[in-house]
C-alpha cells in the first residue's frame, strides 16, 4: 500500500465485534481475566490498550518499522530512551535542536550520561566524534529552528561502522516526507503533538525501530515508569493521521510560496527553507526528503524591538509555541521555544533576536501573505 492508503487503513480496520467503521475508544483502565493470568492480551492500560495498539500499528507502517511505541509526550519518549542506555553513556547530539531536547539532555540527564553537541552537517566532525565510540548519535534534520539538514544515510553508515546507535528526530518532516529507517537509521522519534496529529489538541510522542532489543527495553521502562498515552489521545492521533498526506502537501505548497515571497521582501534580511535553492543543504534535502515541509525560518531587518512589533501585529498567524497544526503559528525562538538554551550558545548557532519561525498552516496562502505583509508594514 502507498502512504495515503496506509495512513487510513493500517491499524484502522473496522471493529470485528460491531463492524463500526471507526475503531472505538477503549476508555478502560483494566481488563477482566477468565482465570488468574489468563487474558486476551490486555491486563492494564498503562501496559497495553487496544486503541493505543492500533495507533502503534499505524505508525510502524508509516515509518516502515517493525515496532512502534507511543508515549504521553515527545520528551517522555526521549526520557525512556535515555534511561534505556547504560549509565555513563556518551551521546553525540546535533548542536541545533529543539529547546526542550537541549534542556532535557543538559539538566535532567547530564548526571547520568555524557553529552557532546556538534554540527552534524559537518561529516568530518561527525566521524571524529563517532571514533570515540559513543553509545548513540542523536540527529534532528531539519533542525529546530535553523533548519540545517544532516545527511542521514551517510551518518547512519558511519554509525554502523563504529557500532553506534543512530536516532533521528523526524518531527519536522513527518513520515510523509522522510523515512530515516529506510535511510539506515536505527531509531526514529516524533513529537506526535506536531504534524502527525496535526490539530493542536493532543500532546504525545512515539518511537519506531526495527531493533527489538531496544524496543523491548524502552517498553519495559514505559510499563514501569508509566508515561503511556491515554486511549482518548491515541484515538485523536489516529483520527488526525488519516489526513496526514493531504495536510503535508498543503503545508508544503503554502510554505514554498511564502518562502519565495519573503526572499524578495525589502524588510527581510534572509530566509531559510529547505525547498529554496539558497538553502546550504538543498541538494541533501532533495536526495533524502520527498518534500520540504511547512517550517520557515527568517530574519527581519532590525533587532528585538522590530521583531516584537512585527509579532504583535500579525492576525492570522497565532503567536504561540509548537508547530505542525492546520493553523499557522509564528514565534520568536530566542524568547520562546529556545529560551532554555544559553544566550551565548544561541548566538553561536545564529538564533538571534531578529529570527522568526513560522509553522505554515493550510489556510489560503494569499490570506497568509497579506497578514505577513500588513505586519511588516508596521515596522
Amino acid at each position: 500500500m502507498k502512504f495515503a492508503t496506509k495512513a487510513i487503513h493500517s491499524g484502522g480496520e473496522p471493529d470485528k465485534e460491531t463492524g463500526a467503521i471507526m475503531p472505538p475508544i477503549f476508555q478502560t483502565s483494566t481488563y477482566v481475566q477468565s482465570s488468574p493470568g489468563k487474558h486476551k492480551g490486555y491486563e492494564y492500560t498503562r501496559s497495553h490498550n487496544p486503541t493505543r495498539t492500533r495507533l502503534e500499528e499505524n505508525l510502524a507502517a508509516l515509518e516502515q518499522a517493525k515496532y512502534a511505541l507511543v508515549t504521553a509526550s515527545g520528551l517522555s519518549c526521549m526520557s525512556l530512551m535515555m534511561h534505556a542506555l547504560p549509565k555513563g553513556s556518551k551521546i553525540i547530539c546535533g548542536d541545533d535542536v529543539y529547546g526542550g531536547t537541549y534542556r532535557l539532555f543538559t539538566t535532567v540527564f547530564s548526571h547520568l550520561h555524557d553529552f557532546e553537541f556538534i554540527d552534524t552537517t559537518d561529516l568530518k566532525a561527525v566521524e571524529k566524534a563517532l571514533k570515540e565510540k559513543p553509545k548513540m548519535i542523536w540527529l534532528e534534520t531539519p533542525t529546530n529552528p535553523m533548519l540545517k539538514i544532516s545527511d542521514i544515510k551517510k551518518i547512519s553508515e558511519m554509525a554502523k561502522k563504529y557500532k553506534v546507535m543512530s536516532v533521528v528526530d523526524n518531527t519536522f518532516m513527518s513520515p510523509y516526507f522522510q523515512n530515516p529507517l529506510s535511510l539506515g537509521a536505527d531509531v526514529v522519534v516524533h513529537s506526535m503533538t506536531k504534524y502527525i496529529n496535526g490539530h493542536s489538541d493532543v500532546v504525545g510522542g512515539c518511537m519506531m525501530t526495527n531493533n527489538k532489543k531496544f524496543y523491548d527495553a524502552v517498553w519495559v521502562l514505559q510499563n514501569s515508569m508509566g508515561p503511556s498515552q491515554s486511549p482518548f489521545d491515541s484515538w485523536l492521533v489516529l483520527r488526525g493521521i488519516k489526513t496526514l498526506a493531504l495536510r503535508m502537501e498543503a503545508h508544503q505548497k503554502n510554505a514554498l510560496k511564502i518562502a519565495k515571497w519573503l526572499e524578495t521582501h525589502p524588510k527581510i534580511d534572509s530566509v531559510v527553507y529547505p525547498g529554496l535553492k539558497s538553502h546550504p543543504q538543498f541538494k541533501i534535502a532533495k536526495k533524502q526528503m520527498s518534500g520540504f515541509g511547512g517550517m520557515i525560518t527568517f530574519f527581519i531587518k532590525g533587532g528585538l524591538k522590530e521583531s516584537k512589533k512585527f509579532l504583535e501585529k500579525v492576525k492570522l498567524f497565532a503567536l504561540a509555541e509548537s508547530l505542525g497544526g492546520v493553523e499557522s503559528l509564528i514565534e520568536h525562538p530566542a524568547i520562546m521555544t529556545h529560551a532554555s538554551v544559553p544566550k551565548e550558545i544561541r548566538t553561536e548557532l545564529g538564533i538571534h533576536d531578529n529570527l522568526i519561525r513560522l509553522s505554515v498552516g493550510i489556510e489560503d496562502c494569499d490570506d497568509l501573505i497579506q497578514d505577513l505583509e500588513a505586519a511588516l508594514k508596521k515596522i
